[in-house]
């Protein structure tokens, strides 16, 4: 069984996800449900949201998740519309302080105002379960890298971010062209002064160019600048912690 480290933090967790599945390309392709499309980000870094989290269970398990997977209801797993297939994520719920860590197989969820649908094991952890919705904090930690130990293999995850202080970007935008996300920060740049082009590596070797918009100095503030992107179109628009 795999076991789980945070570095540099260390909530408390008493459940464990289930470990790496397959990871297709084709979770990474532009989708549309109900005549909205959506775009997988192609990377987790600094992803931070807040929002609604419902779970499903009984009438999902055994069917097939978006990445092929069987979905298993007691298993750590979770639907979310945008970020990459197999990244692990902290989910802290927001009512009770409860945190437990998922790895995202499946897409969802298509509900107005809802961020994560969780299986059954993760609500349970969560303490939500019988409830079914509850509002969560989604802190995105990457797919891990595995170590090898005396006890066995550890998924061991980056620095969660200090939410209370730092510096925050709403991000609006990534390209896999450095000249169309020059061109679109210029235009941003009218509006907003503080944009940044950030280049990422995936684990893949893809190239993407990431067009961010400095926030501010604390979360609370960013995701107010957020719903400000938002209502002036940029839909897409997400708070990240650099």
């Amino acid at each position: 069984m795999l076991a789980l480290i945070l570095v540099g933090c260390a909530p408390r967790l008493s459940y464990i996800p289930s470990p790496p599945g397959p990871k297709p390309p084709a979770t990474q392709r532009p989708y549309t449900v109900n005549g909205k499309t959506y775009y997988p980000l192609p990377s987790s870094k600094g992803f931070v949201e807040e929002g609604l989290a419902s779970w499903y269970g009984p009438g999902f398990h055994g069917r097939r998740t978006a990445n092929g997977e069987r979905y298993d209801m007691y298993q750590f797993t979770a639907a979310h519309k945008v970020l990459p297939m197999n990244t692990y994520v902290l989910v802290t719920n927001l009512e009770n302080g409860r945190q437990t860590i998922v790895r995202i197989n499946d897409r969802g969820p298509f509900v107005k105002g809802r961020i994560i649908d969780l299986s059954y094991a993760a609500a349970r952890a969560l303490g939500m379960h019988r409830q079914g919705v509850a509002r969560v904090r989604l802190v995105a930690l990457g797919e891990g890298h595995e170590i090898k130990t005396a006890r066995g293999p550890k998924i061991v995850f980056d620095k969660i971010p200090d939410l209370t202080r730092g510096r925050f970007y709403v991000q609006v935008g990534a390209f896999r062209s450095l000249k169309n996300a020059r061109r679109f920060s210029r235009q941003l740049r009218r509006l907003y002064p503080r944009v940044e082009v950030v280049r990422y590596r995936r684990p893949d070797g893809q190239i993407f160019y990431r067009v961010q918009i400095f926030a501010a100095t604390s979360y609370k503030a960013a995701k107010r600048f957020e719903a400000v992107l938002e209502a002036a179109g940029f839909s897409g628009a997400f708070v990240v912690a650099r």
